[in-house]
């Protein structure tokens, strides 16, 4: 199970998806078998039984539901080049940038479920990207992802290089290529849909459990 989901049982939270605004989503007893069989294997590959809404929204193309759930589990919700922590700081920025209330949620949740702090969360969310919170490396980072979201068409070689001089190394900078691109899609995708978040966020950090706002951190 991964650690977010296991948090998430652990609060006793009922964290499933109210409906969409805009389009319809595959709700779980509206799914055709093919659907239904994803949905099996979703809950046994990444072990949270309810089925979350941009998985719903996936499924309207079954083929999609079933490429994207590969995606996430050898690239987005697994460490690689990069960290998975590295990887929700990606996909909370970008979420961010683009006004995404259900993204920025979720994944301002896994940011700190993987050991993000709080302090580094806030950065994220208020675009500041000189906060002591992050490092000179992570700064860096962030500001080619914030390029690759808003004008990727003027990403250079130079910007590369940058990286490398702040100790990246470019299989991690192509894996945060891969990461911003593919969140700035699932942004559009949640916002086309009308996805609301869904308050997770707002938990973690009310949870009394002992490792709210950072404590141990």
């Amino acid at each position: 199970m991964l650690p977010e989901y296991e948090k998430l049982s652990h609060m006793g939270a009922k964290h499933g998806l109210p409906a969409s605004t805009n389009l319809p989503v595959v709700e779980e007893g509206q799914a055709n078998a093919e659907v239904s069989l994803l949905y099996d294997q979703f809950r046994s590959r990444f072990g949270r039984q309810d089925i979350p809404g941009i998985l719903k929204c996936f499924a309207t193309h079954p083929p999609l539901l079933q490429h994207m759930m590969g995606i996430a589990e050898a690239l987005l919700f697994a460490d690689g080049h990069l960290t998975r922590q590295h990887k929700e700081m990606i996909a909370t920025f970008v979420s961010v940038q683009n006004n995404c209330p259900y993204c920025a949620d979720s994944h301002g949740y896994r940011l700190r479920v993987q050991g993000g702090s709080l302090e580094a969360l806030c950065a994220i969310q208020e675009n500041d990207l000189r906060s002591p919170a992050l490092t000179t490396a992570e700064q860096a980072l962030l500001r080619l992802v914030e390029k690759v979201n808003r004008s990727s068409h003027e990403v250079a070689r130079g910007d590369v290089e940058l990286l490398t001089e702040n100790g990246w190394r470019e299989p991690q900078i192509a894996e945060a290529v891969h990461v911003a691109a593919l969140f700035a899609a699932f942004n559009r995708i949640a916002n086309g849909f009308g996805l609301p978040s869904q308050g997770l966020l707002a938990l973690f950090e009310t949870d009394g459990d002992g490792v709210r706002a950072g404590r141990g951190k």
